[in-house]
């Protein structure tokens, strides 16, 4: 009798968290409020803004800056395959984010400004100048500190942090290495007799220098604010700086090791000299890649994109995270389509548009406006589309769970599924004769970035000859001939 409860009692159990799965999958209804402005409050309700990133919290503020980072929230969470937060970081003129590293991957994109990012790449100090549209990578694990360099000019930043290799589930941490009372130094956790030994000076040396930094994780340089441990610090010569950094992950000043690369100079000054042209290579993890410089893998009069993967940019192989921006004109449209093999974390940049998402069912799971500096996220698998404002362009920027070459599958427009696949199947599924479908599917000649209805009526046709040239798969296939 006891173990006829017993079973009993993990049937109940059983058929609780079916019915909680359920209502989570199925309708994912219980949304969570938060900050951050776009949700559309109007007759669809909070539940139609499931994907629109609302949970933003501050992790660091101070006089010169502050970083704050938004994650999905709710029952949608647990549909992203990889673990990402979005971070927002501004910096003050003249400020420093003092050195530290993290237990998970960033990609900074420069949003506005100028900065001086000095990071560990191979044992040896890097520093790199950042400008507007520049993405620059850093590893978990790795040493970096960022300078605002920018003239009378705030800095901002916009960071995915990728936290597959975190200490916490869906949290990062930072661990500093320079502060003092705030924040404090990893260095603190050991003794001053340790340190000492440790950095062969003074117990006394080492108490001045950890009691020093009082001003956050986010200091001025350089003027009244200024501590003058960082403005010594950023005045150093490289290799100087790199031997600082060195003793205080290693605890000891070692001889830096060169790396002799003088053949590859050599080799490389001669194909200049004698013209034999480079075959094209990937940005090395080092180097910064700017997304406004490159070329639209697809433009037309209504919009452009661009889609960077690990074969562009090889430092998004190690973090394995996609980077995109995309740019439509006053009402024109991102084709309805879905990504088959990454969830899409999207920031607007510019204007306001809508973001319209679809479950696996049919329904709709959100239908919500969007303004600068909201977030959104779409599952892998969701068909989604978005649409600009009719007042204005709307610029939306992002990041994809996935490094390989994304190839998004078009439900509508002229390379779309439906048209790839068009034949009596198709018509027969949707209950209709073939010469419907036909019209149906072929009215649309434009493809990827649609226009507006004022702009395109579904009566207009164009040439046959333009619509032949546009490719059958993914948004990097289009539009490179004659942009």
């Amino acid at each position: 009798m006891r173990k006829g409860a017993r079973e009993l009692l993990w049937w109940v159990v059983i058929l609780i968290i079916g019915c909680a799965v359920g209502r989570a999958l199925g309708h994912l209804e219980e949304g969570e409020g938060g900050g951050g402005g776009g949700g559309d409050q109007g007759s669809q309700g909070r539940d139609h803004e499931l994907f629109l990133m609302h949970d933003s919290k501050q992790m660091v503020r101070t006089d010169a800056g502050e970083m704050r980072v938004v994650r999905s929230s709710g029952a949608g969470r647990s549909m992203a395959e990889k673990p990402m937060h979005v971070g927002f970081i501004t910096m003050e003129p003249k400020s420093l984010f003092i050195p530290q590293y993290l237990d998970s991957s960033l990609i900074l994109f420069i949003r506005r400004g100028e900065a001086k990012v000095g990071s560990i790449y191979k044992d040896e100090l890097v520093e790199k100048q950042l400008k507007i549209g520049d993405l620059y990578a850093i590893p978990a694990g790795s040493a970096f500190y960022l300078v605002n360099t920018g003239e009378g000019q705030r800095l901002h930043i916009i960071c995915s942090i990728d936290m597959s290799e975190s200490l916490q589930m869906n949290n990062f941490q930072s661990f500093f290495l320079g502060g003092g009372t705030y924040p404090t130094s990893i260095l603190n956790g050991f003794s001053p007799e340790t340190l000492s030994t440790a950095f062969n000076v003074t117990t006394s040396e080492v108490e001045e220098m950890m009691s020093g930094q009082g001003g956050g994780p986010i200091v001025f340089v350089k003027d009244s604010h200024q501590p003058s441990t960082w403005a010594k610090f950023l005045e150093m010569k490289n290799q100087d700086k790199f031997k600082h950094l060195k003793r205080i992950l290693m605890g000891f000043d070692g001889e830096i090791e060169q790396k002799s690369d003088g053949a590859w100079s050599w080799r490389k000054l001669l194909k200049v000299v004698i013209g034999i042209p480079d075959k094209k290579q990937p940005v090395e993890p080092n180097e910064p890649y700017n997304l406004y410089n490159r070329k639209p893998d697809f433009k037309n009069s209504y919009g452009w994109s661009v889609a960077l993967d690990d074969s562009d940019y090889s430092a998004l192989s190690n973090s394995g995270i996609g980077v995109y921006i995309v740019h439509l004109t006053a009402g024109s449209m991102m084709a309805p389509h879905l990504n088959p093999t990454a969830t899409e974390f999207g920031i607007a940049l510019e204007g306001a548009g809508r973001v319209k998402i679809v479950f696996p069912n049919g329904t709709s799971a959100m239908d919500a406006k969007v303004n600068e500096g909201d977030v959104f996220w779409v599952p892998r698998y969701f068909p989604f589309c978005q649409t600009a404002s009719r007042s204005g362009p709307f610029e939306f920027f992002g990041f994809t769970t996935s490094a390989r070459r994304n190839r998004p599958q078009f439900l509508a427009g002229a390379n779309s599924l439906l048209k790839t696949m068009r034949g009596s199947e198709f018509a027969m599924a949707f209950g209709a004769n073939e010469k419907m479908y036909d019209h149906i599917v072929n009215s649309q000649r434009e493809a990827v970035i649609l226009p507006s209805a004022d702009v395109s009526p579904p009566d207009e046709r164009k040439k046959e000859e333009i619509a032949e040239r546009v490719p059958k798969l993914g948004i990097r296939e289009f539009g490179n001939d004659g942009f």
